[in-house]
Parts: C-alpha cells; sequence; structure tokens
C-alpha cells in the first residue's frame, strides 16, 4: 500500500494551498481517509476525514470553515483544499487510509502517506 501526498509548499497566510493524496494497493473505495498534520515539536493531530463512500465529512475545529476535503474514487485521490492559511497551519501534512469512520481517526489509520511540509508565513 502506497499513500503519496504532495502539493505543499510556502505560503503566505491568507492564501491557500491544495495538497492531495493518491492511493495504490488498497481497494480505494471501501477505506476512509484522513489528513492529520504535525508542526515542531508538538503531537501528531487530526485535521479532516471523509467517509468511503465521501457523504460524510469531519474537521478539527481550528480548520472548520476553511480546509475542504474531497475525494475521487476513479482517481484513487483524496483531497485537502486550504484557504485562508495562518501560520499555525504550519506543519508535516499526512494522509492515512482506515476502514472506519468513527471514534478515534488516528486509531483507526492503518495506512500513512509520507507527508509533505506546509508552511505559512505571517
Amino acid at each position: 500500500v502506497q499513500l503519496q501526498a504532495c502539493g505543499g509548499g510556502l505560503v503566505q497566510a491568507g492564501g491557500s494551498l491544495s495538497l492531495s493524496c493518491a492511493a495504490s494497493g488498497l481497494r480505494f473505495s471501501v477505506y476512509a481517509m484522513y489528513w492529520f498534520r504535525q508542526g515542531v515539536g508538538k503531537e501528531r493531530e487530526f485535521v479532516s476525514a471523509i467517509s468511503w463512500s465521501g457523504g460524510s465529512t469531519d474537521y478539527a475545529d481550528s480548520v472548520k470553515g476553511r480546509f475542504t476535503i474531497s475525494r475521487d474514487s476513479a482517481k484513487n485521490t483524496v483531497y485537502l483544499q486550504m484557504n485562508s492559511l495562518k501560520p499555525e497551519d504550519t506543519a508535516v501534512y499526512y494522509c492515512a487510509a482506515g476502514l472506519r469512520y468513527s471514534g478515534s481517526y488516528y486509531h483507526n489509520a492503518e495506512y500513512w502517506g509520507q507527508g509533505t511540509q506546509v508552511t505559512v508565513s505571517s
């Protein structure tokens, strides 16, 4: 199984970035997909999740209203559109896959991608 995240970069506060995560080696259509992030010296934290069907989504309070998660099962890809970025959004962003869309997303995650750096300058 491979989860390949990309799209990170350097952006000014208030700007936007779009992350994508391409999955291979798993039956993408039955997996919930998650985004997590980890800032320097911080614990990895949940950002967003989307159910296997795409019909349900969930967001951390810190990104609600600014980030949008979506998925394209034809492309085995999950996306994270990030708008109105803030310096505190600076982190390495990881995508993950799991079979459950409930409870603890972190503990549900079975497969992890390698991460992509997002840096927001003030």
